[in-house]
């Protein structure tokens, strides 16, 4: 059985009567330092998003609200991991194209990157990125 492309992580959430909250800090759940976070939502029925890859960045994935489905691909085998709790994060490495289909309508994803925005750093193009990765 080969390792899996992607990390699951349990994401630590303390609470009481009033409520829950989650915690992710550098050394704990998140083995980088956050330079960037935004959130994706509001995303329409039927819409699929991503369709890239990154040659450097790690990101750290959280559904916050509701669910997604996110696809994976190392140019060879193809993964699949539904995110629809806030108590577990997906580390993605660099070297994966990744899409994410099947939001529900009250998603919000939230990433963690260890950079800021850098068009240098994608790969737009399935193909190009097949090549990128097999050499």
């Amino acid at each position: 059985m080969s390792a899996p492309l992607v990390q699951l992580v349990n994401i630590p959430q303390h609470g009481d009567t009033r409520g829950k909250l989650s915690v992710a800090e550098l050394g704990g759940v998140l083995p980088f330092a956050v330079r960037r976070v935004y959130w994706i939502h509001g995303t329409k029925l039927g819409v699929s998003r991503g369709f890239h890859a990154h040659k450097k960045l790690r990101q750290l994935y959280v559904c916050v609200s509701g669910s997604v489905r996110l696809s994976l691909f190392d140019g060879h085998r193809e993964e699949s991991v539904v995110l629809d709790s806030s108590a577990k994060g997906l580390l993605i490495g660099p070297g994966l194209w990744r899409e994410m289909h099947d939001f529900s309508p009250d998603c919000v994803l939230m990433v963690f990157a260890d950079a800021e925005y850098d068009e240098a750093d994608y790969i737009r193009d399935r193909e190009a990125f097949i090549r990128h990765v097999t050499g």
